[in-house]
């Protein structure tokens, strides 16, 4: 298991590596690097009202995207001129992800956009009680 700053967090998946990035900077824009169906990746800045939901429903940032395009989330905080990488993916491993994503993270999302990589994994998912498509994949759901 993987020590996280969220103690909610319960991580048993080998090489995902966490950040905590999103808790510490409230407010910001986010971009989206997506590989196109021409095979090249693309830069995709959200528009103001996206940056909002985001910000507010942490796992909206990282669903909607077609089935194995999204590649890498950065987030520039307020006020900055810089970009903080907080979700990154290298073929069909996801090696880092923010603790606000984790823990806002659901079945659904995982089954849905991401169950070709690390992220979809049984031993997971029992580890946290996760029994519907409703349940969350990295916090303990009661049942």
């Amino acid at each position: 298991m993987i020590t996280t700053q969220n103690k909610a967090i319960i991580n048993t998946i080998k090489d995902l590596h966490t950040v905590d990035i999103l808790s510490q900077y409230p407010v910001g824009k986010f971009r989206h690097i997506v590989k196109v169906k021409a095979g090249y990746l693309t830069s995709v800045d959200a528009r103001d009202f996206d940056n909002i939901n985001m910000s507010k429903n942490p796992e909206t940032i990282i669903n909607g995207y077609n089935r194995g395009s999204l590649q890498t989330v950065q987030f520039c905080p307020e006020g900055s001129d810089f970009y903080l990488t907080i979700f990154a993916r290298v073929g069909k491993k996801i090696k880092f992800m923010d603790e606000s994503i984790m823990s806002a993270l659901t079945v659904t999302t995982v089954n849905g956009d991401f169950d070709n990589t690390n992220l979809m994994d049984r031993s997971q998912y029992d580890t946290v009680n996760a029994t519907t498509w409703e349940s969350k994949v990295f916090t303990m759901n009661v049942s």
